[in-house]
């Protein structure tokens, strides 16, 4: 039977809301986002994370119990809808052979071991969306879609396939993670948000990392930006290799360009190296 998806209310935010996902068992990355989520003053109330906490990196036990004990308002993403259902792959539906599936054939069941029971206890209590007030607009946080958990959303996905999302949700404004890149797109006086993620770089050539901030303007309306951040990715990097982690993802973090393009639309494969404007 299948599960139902459980959507939790965290009421009206204001002030600063910090969002990112995609941590990716990257402890490095994690650490640093905190450091920078209390530079910046804001409470673990206004911290939005979208999913994805495991992945490709070294630390994933580390990862969740820093994420559990920080109380942030988190949603689940794929790979720990895959965790706590106790499944044998991430559950990114990669094309067969593929790169990306080969590569999750070493990560998935690495982080499957590290993690304690009281890690994935913890997964089965995440929601899988967050509703939220945040000035006139009605908020809506979700993973890849709100249909498919696994999907892909990225700025060139056609309008209609996310006109979909607000339609279901009746929100204005979306807060999407999973495709790995920071975009918005704006439309019909509805906005499409990706933070992008801290896990692994945004493939522009760089080791920044992503998430973004949700702010009121001068004239108190909604007011939004992409941040990046540097971090000891040689550390993270290192520490994969000596896991016996995919050594091509390892290299991702130092280098800033993905291993191959696989997942992404055309137009996204073409800016790949290319510097996010950001």
């Amino acid at each position: 039977m299948e599960r139902k998806k459980v959507t939790k209310n965290i009421g009206k935010l204001s002030g600063k809301v910090l969002v990112f996902g995609g941590a990716y068992s990257n402890l490095e990355a994690f650490k640093k986002l905190q450091e920078v989520a209390a530079d910046l003053k804001i409470p673990p109330s206004n911290i939005i994370n979208t999913g994805d906490i495991v992945g490709y990196c070294a630390q994933p036990e580390e990862v969740v119990q820093l994420n559990k004990a920080w109380g942030i308002n988190t949603i689940v993403g794929n790979v720990e809808v895959q965790l706590r259902e106790d499944q044998l792959d991430c559950g990114c539906e990669f094309k067969e052979g593929s790169r990306c599936d080969v590569f999750s054939t070493q990560w998935y069941p690495y982080s499957k071991s590290k993690l304690s029971e009281d890690s994935i206890n913890w997964m089965k209590d995440l929601p899988d969306f967050i509703q939220f007030e945040y000035l006139n607009h009605k908020g809506f946080v979700l993973h890849g879609s709100y249909f498919e958990t696994a999907g892909y959303i990225y700025k060139s996905t056609d309008w209609s396939e996310k006109e979909k999302n607000f339609k279901e949700t009746k929100a204005d404004l979306i807060l999407a993670g999973h495709s790995g890149l920071p975009f918005n797109h704006s439309k019909e006086n509805k906005c499409w948000i990706n933070a992008g993620v801290i896990g692994m770089p945004a493939n522009d050539g760089t080791a920044r990392v992503w998430y973004l901030i949700l702010d009121t303007d001068e004239k108190g309306e909604l007011f939004y930006e992409h941040y990046s951040f540097t971090y000891n990715h040689e550390e993270a990097s290192a520490l994969m290799l000596s896991n016996q982690l995919p050594k091509e993802y390892a290299l991702t973090l130092k280098t800033g360009l993905w291993d191959n393009c696989e997942i992404l639309p055309e137009e996204e494969t073409k800016l790949q190296g290319v510097r996010l404007p950001y």
